[in-house]
């Protein structure tokens, strides 16, 4: 099986050693990813909804690149500080996916990059189809 690095400049750049998605068989691998502003790689301002938003909004610049969409999504696993934003994440991820949502995981952890709140990645079907 073939394997395909994804990259786009409406998305931040890796911090580390890592692509922003691999393309390979029929599905694209998002790296996680933390509310970083793409133009200035530093996190956001803002509560976890607009954090949320922006991971999505970097998500969906990714998968542009990769020829694929948000709504191409069949797995999003969210990676939480404080599982007292568990309401107000469900509403901004209920707005992006308001039919057909994919399968999810969300768990607490101690801590993340740049002491971000929240980070998730996210695997899509190949395609806008």
């Amino acid at each position: 099986m073939e394997r395909k690095v994804i990259s786009s400049d409406e998305a931040p750049k890796p911090i580390g050693p890592y692509s922003q998605a691999i393309d390979a068989g029929p599905f694209i691998f998002c790296s996680g990813q933390i509310p970083l502003d793409p133009r200035t790689n530093q996190l956001i301002q803002g509560d976890i909804s607009a954090q949320a938003k922006r991971i999505l909004d970097n998500f969906e610049a990714v998968l542009k690149a990769a020829g694929s969409s948000l709504d191409r999504a069949v797995k999003l696993t969210v990676y939480l500080k404080d599982l007292g934003d568990f309401e107000s994440l469900n509403l901004v991820l209920a707005q992006r996916f308001p039919q057909n949502p994919p399968a999810r995981a969300v768990v607490q952890i101690s801590a993340l990059p740049k002491n971000a709140s929240v980070e998730m990645d996210l695997i899509a079907i190949k395609g806008n189809g």
